[in-house]
């Protein structure tokens, strides 16, 4: 059994996927902005290579470039029953102030009854680079005051939702959504999204990414983005695999890292 998906050059942005004989997984905004510049509202942005407003909190865009540029599809076709595209972003000429150093990247996207995600980023400078990197995921839920949170017990997260931002606190039981929520987990496990109103469970697992993001805007946030319904928010949550703050990738001249994102839908028993 495979999928079905659809994905963009602008951002190498996955924008769906839906499991043969299941309900939609990824989800995307009624307002999301197709346009030149813009990042698009839902689907799996694609971070890199900083985080937010980066290290030192002025970086600009939020969340890096690599969302709103145009990556080239370098292979299109079938592996198997999975769709497979993979597209490649050319830094050799990078001039961004915020990161001057050439890179190379490259995006797998194979779609089938799992969805799999790989980014590979290679350092093609003749210095040394650090960076931050994410995979943006926006899921479909049913209502995300009725779903639970499940592997992040114990691990402790940065509230970024908190005034103060830079508190560390300690995950006790599940993650349940009761209001605005943007936390990075220390956590390389795997997560499970248990929907009671989909009666499905979303399974999540990572290689090489030591950071876990969940986030839900909540009603106030939601009302003041012009790209994000203001009755949308129930519908979504984040989960995101990555490598943030503390977790920052470190790459030599000529090494490389991957990391690995994945999801499979299993039925509530």
């Amino acid at each position: 059994m495979g999928g079905a998906g659809a994905a963009f050059a602008h951002g190498a942005h996955l924008t769906s996927w839906t499991p043969a004989g299941k309900d939609s997984v990824i989800w995307l905004s009624a307002l999301a902005r197709f346009e030149p510049g813009m990042a698009i509202r839902g689907g799996v942005p694609i971070i890199f290579p900083w985080f937010g407003a980066g290290q030192t909190g002025s970086f600009e865009p939020a969340h890096g470039f690599a969302r709103t540029r145009t990556w080239n599809l370098i292979e299109q076709g079938m592996d198997g029953a999975d769709a497979l595209a993979v597209f490649a972003l050319d830094g050799s000429a990078n001039d961004d102030e915020n990161f001057p150093f050439a890179f190379s990247a490259r995006y797998e996207i194979r779609l089938g009854s799992t969805l799999q995600l790989l980014l590979a980023v290679e350092n093609t400078d003749e210095q040394p680079f650090s960076y931050e990197a994410a995979l943006h995921t926006y899921l479909h839920v049913g209502d995300v005051r009725r779903i639970a949170v499940e592997g992040l017990d114990g691990c402790t997260y940065l509230d970024q939702a908190d005034p103060d931002g830079l508190t560390v606190k300690v995950q006790s039981g599940d993650v349940t959504i009761t209001g605005e929520t943007d936390r990075i987990y220390t956590s390389s496990g795997q997560v499970r999204i248990v929907d009671e109103v989909l009666r499905r469970v979303v399974v999540i697992d990572k290689q090489h990414s030591a950071s876990t993001v969940v986030w839900n805007p909540w009603v106030e946030k939601a009302s003041r983005m012009s790209d994000f319904g203001d009755d949308e928010w129930p519908s979504m949550i984040c989960v995101e695999g990555g490598n943030l703050r503390d977790a920052t990738i470190q790459l030599e001249p000529g090494k490389s890292h991957e990391m690995r994102y994945a999801i499979q839908v299993l039925p509530i028993n």
